[in-house]
């Protein structure tokens, strides 16, 4: 999905997808067909001697949704020498700042990985109307394995709000048109678009962080 063309509208209105296209066999990837390089390479946050993979994604985005359970099982494939972050992107709705705060308070509170697909699930399955502030602390609040209080007073810290601009930042800089999208190194940019598929950009950043580690 497109940048220009999301809306809260839209994305409450569409229903989870399959994965569009098929694995195909490992082989050589093109620059400006496959992936696109960065004209000026964007921040990278790993640790020395680790390829930073950056995923670029909205809880409002359905597409995003139905690539989460196939991200997942990939993430647990990679090396140790990868460190694999996520960036709720600025855009897909009204309430886009919301949603990134939801994002890094899960974070903060070490949840993401236990309630990152439950939200997706309660957004495009169960329909709920997670949308703003209100919404999100009252859905926080019902949550087994949140502690209410908590969960709000991260929510609205400055420290949360300074990685939402921050993430903001890093979409503007990897230049995101449209969400699930990849990023490696802070040098390449691949999605759905310019692989053929969400399954074949997993392939194409296998090779661009074989590409990284050999400098």
């Amino acid at each position: 999905m497109k940048r220009r063309d999301f809306s809260i509208a839209t994305a409450a209105a569409v229903s989870l997808l399959p994965l569009a296209g098929t694995v195909h066999a490992q082989g050589s990837f093109a620059a400006g067909k496959d992936f696109i390089v960065l004209g000026k390479p964007a921040p990278v946050d790993a640790p020395a001697g680790k390829v930073e993979v950056v995923e670029f994604f909205s809880y409002n985005c359905p597409h995003c949704a139905a690539f989460e359970p196939q991200l997942e099982a990939w993430v647990k494939t990679l090396p140790a020498t990868v460190a694999f972050r996520r960036i709720p992107v600025p855009f897909v709705g009204n309430d886009v700042e919301a949603k990134q705060k939801l994002f890094y308070t899960l974070e903060a509170l070490g949840k993401v990985d236990e309630f990152q697909m439950k939200i997706f699930q309660a957004i495009h399955q169960e329909r709920q109307r997670l949308f703003g502030d209100e919404a999100i602390l009252a859905w926080a609040e019902k949550q087994p394995g949140l502690d209410a209080k908590k969960f709000a007073d991260t929510y609205k810290s400055f420290g949360v709000a300074g990685k939402a601009k921050r993430a903001t930042q890093m979409t503007d800089a990897y230049k995101v048109g449209g969400v699930p999208a990849l990023g490696v190194a802070g040098r390449w940019y691949v999605d759905g678009e310019t692989a053929g598929s969400m399954a074949r950009a997993l392939q194409v950043t296998d090779s661009l962080i074989a590409q990284a580690r050999k400098g």
